[in-house]
């Protein structure tokens, strides 16, 4: 099984979550890690699962201003905050707008603050949808890797990450095999 893991990260937060989802996935999948800027079209066309994600900014996905705002806060005095290096490439919005149609399945995740979706909203549902409108078929349901109010992964999600996807592995392997029981 070919697996491509896509992010954009801000803070580095989420290209961890991207990092053990795709060493949970490496023990039974060939796996390909990218930040969303650098991801070719064209790499979906061999992959049989692509897992995307993002962190959430302004209850749902990031854009030129939040990203933009997000730098600024990291360059505050007395801020904590280290920006990614292409913090402020195009991001998931702006790839999403040019996917076409792949022939692909995906699963979608987010980091987001650690409070109810109701207040913090969530970027993968953003990313979901946007999936579909693409004709892309969901794996399954978006997931949420929480941070704290400054900005710093939990304690454990690293670990929760890893498990989702070995899960995500045994889902695609899964998949893979039924699809494969029907053609013949």
């Amino acid at each position: 099984m070919r697996v491509v893991v896509a992010y954009e990260s801000m803070y580095g937060n989420t290209r961890r979550v991207a990092e053990a989802i795709a060493a949970g996935l490496h023990s039974t999948c060939s796996v390909t890690l990218v930040p969303v800027n650098q991801l070719e079209r064209e790499s979906l066309d061999t992959a049989d699962l692509i897992v995307i994600g993002g962190p959430t900014h302004v209850r749902g996905m990031s854009r030129t201003s939040t990203r933009k705002a997000a730098e600024e806060a990291a360059h505050k005095p007395g801020s904590t905050l280290a920006v990614e290096a292409d913090a402020q490439a195009p991001g998931l919005r702006e790839w999403l707008t040019s996917l076409g149609r792949p022939n692909v399945q995906a699963a979608v995740f987010d980091t987001k603050i650690k409070m109810p979706a109701v207040f913090s909203g969530r970027a993968s549902r953003g990313i979901a949808k946007e999936l579909r409108r693409h004709g892309v078929t969901l794996l399954t349901k978006p997931e949420s890797f929480l941070v704290s109010k400054d900005n710093q992964l939990l304690p454990g999600e690293e670990d929760r990450a890893r498990i989702w996807g070995q899960q995500l592995a045994r889902t695609v392997a899964g998949a893979a095999h039924s699809s494969k029981s029907q053609e013949s």
